[in-house]
């Protein structure tokens, strides 16, 4: 992310390098922070639809809940409710400015670390929490270790990585994501039993286990050598490339990241660059991807999964098993993107997930429209059951599709000189969208209904034809050579495509060629 760059395997050399325990550990210790992100998306659904918390922080709701004069789908309508939830995204936009910096200036190690220490102070201020301000500084807290984390996370992890594994460790953050919802979800529905009133905070205080992970590995792990050579550390850097390829023979690899680094440092408004004509189709399609990720309505139903499950009248342990459900689901298919996403292709996961998204939104509105209604409840056990089926049909398409590639396709579309600057934008919007989403979304459950599913199906037929006609597939393509392969011969974005601009940074592109260096990494390419 934040200032990035390295060679690739998309079609450069293929460099000597063991597959050592150093970036295994390395690796596994660096996706805690997916982790971390996870089990915070999980665990707030789960504590808001527990009697215990909302009694103490949210008691008008609470009295809302208990009380049957409301419509079934305005229970949770709260704005302090939401903020609760949506805080931790407005403070992960805010820290990702500063993690941009801390990024490049301090490298990926310490961009960790910092993450880890706010996460674990977070923690702290929300399971000791005794009144609403206390609690939604711990989310703010929370918040700023997401947006260190994901700016470094995912950056270390495909610069560490051995170009033969480098797909798969990248969607190691996604998968760890999802395996830290999960886990929050399991946390949940046994902290939901504990008696006397306090399992929230078990809840909430667990999340110490994924951030002190992070703080110890950031402490041990070293930092990637594509760093420590931005930095002008060019000897550490290839003391550090010899151990973590488990060989001497680095010098074609430590000669590129050289290179790799000095080219970046020439580009002197990588903000500027990114406006430029030539460039717009890959802001175009990084920012809309991130809208349309949000639209899906995966936030929504993972947020406030529990919630959800409760209003459409499930009890209150029945809807905590169904969101376990749903979170092992979500957990499985995204293993399946990262065997299936260099072989069927991009565009190919996006249509067929925007067909089954589609249909079972739709199918899902039709029940909850004809069976629940605003007092009655009455789902009936066949009806709830084919409800959870539905929704783990939508959580399995979109986190085989929508939820992964919305990342890949930005970091492998953006040319070297504007890499890190289209990243940080990429970041912005999507935080922009979960915080639009998390704040709005019981609102929207209560003056929509059921309609909120057909609110969000309108979106996914409308995100399709988008991937129909605009996005081009980047499947197999090396990123040096995405211009001439991919956008000059799409029927739209080719007009984008003036020549005269690579003239003058032709001589940068072809002496990387000749190295087999390529602007950029391709998270994705080898599998």
């Amino acid at each position: 992310m934040a200032g990035g760059f390295g060679p690739t395997g998309g079609g450069g050399t293929e460099f000597e390098a063991k597959i050592t325990p150093i970036v295994i550990i390395s690796c596994i210790m660096a996706a805690t922070g997916g982790l971390m992100f996870g089990y915070d998306v999980g665990v707030s659904g789960g504590v808001t639809s527990m009697p215990s918390f909302l009694k103490k922080f949210f008691p008008v709701v609470y009295e809302k809940t208990l009380q049957n004069q409301d419509s079934n789908y305005c229970k949770y309508d709260n704005q302090n409710l939401q903020l609760f939830t949506s805080s931790l995204y407005l403070a992960g936009l805010t820290a990702t400015f500063f993690a941009s910096y801390t990024t490049r200036k301090l490298g990926r190690r310490i961009t960790m670390l910092i993450a880890g220490v706010f996460f674990l102070i977070g923690t702290a201020f929300n399971a000791a929490a005794q009144d609403l301000a206390m609690l939604i500084i711990g989310r703010i807290l929370l918040g700023c270790g997401v947006g260190f984390a994901n700016q470094a996370v995912p950056l270390f992890l495909s610069e560490i990585a051995p170009t033969r594994i480098r797909g798969g460790l990248n969607i190691l953050f996604q998968l760890n994501v999802t395996i830290g919802i999960l886990f929050a979800n399991l946390v949940n529905y046994g902290t939901a039993k504990i008696h006397g009133g306090w399992g929230w905070r078990v809840s909430l205080g667990l999340a110490g286990i994924p951030a002190g992970l992070l703080t110890v590995g950031a402490l041990f792990v070293v930092d990637t050598p594509n760093s420590l050579i931005e930095r002008g550390h060019l000897d550490e850097g290839k003391a550090v490339l010899k151990r973590i390829r488990g060989t001497d023979n680095v010098e074609p690899e430590y000669l590129e990241l050289v290179e790799a680094s000095r080219v970046a440092k020439e580009v002197k408004h990588p903000f500027r660059n990114l406006l430029k004509r030539r460039n717009r189709p890959q802001l175009i399609i990084a920012v809309a991807l991130q809208i349309f990720q949000q639209f899906t309505g995966i936030n929504a139903i993972m947020f406030y999964a529990p919630v959800l499950f409760n209003t459409l009248g499930f009890g209150g342990d029945a809807s905590l098993y169904s969101s376990v459900i749903t979170g092992a689901v979500n957990v499985l298919s995204t293993i399946v993107s990262i065997y299936s996403v260099d072989k069927v292709g991009r565009r190919m996961l996006l249509l067929e997930a925007g067909v089954q998204m589609f249909l079972s939104q739709v199918v899902i509105a039709i029940i909850l429209g004809i069976k629940v209604k605003d007092h009655s409840e009455d789902l009936g056990k066949g009806y709830a059951i084919l409800v959870v089926v539905l929704v783990c049909t939508f959580v399995s398409s979109f986190a085989w599709s929508w939820g992964p590639l919305g990342w890949l396709i930005p970091s492998e579309t953006f040319p070297l000189e504007t890499r890190s600057a289209g990243q940080s934008v990429t970041v912005c919007v999507n935080l922009v969208f979960t915080f639009v989403i998390a704040q709005a979304f019981l609102s929207m459950l209560c003056h929509f209904k059921f309609g909120i599913f057909l609110f969000f199906s309108g979106w996914v037929f409308i995100m399709s034809v988008f991937v129909l006609f605009l996005l081009p597939e980047t499947k197999n393509i090396p990123i040096e050579e995405m211009t001439e392969r991919v956008w000059k011969r799409h029927w739209l974005w080719k007009r984008f495509m003036d020549d005269d601009h690579y003239d003058h940074v032709g001589a940068v592109t072809n002496g990387e060629k000749k190295n087999g260096v390529s602007n950029g990494f391709d998270p994705s390419s080898q599998l």
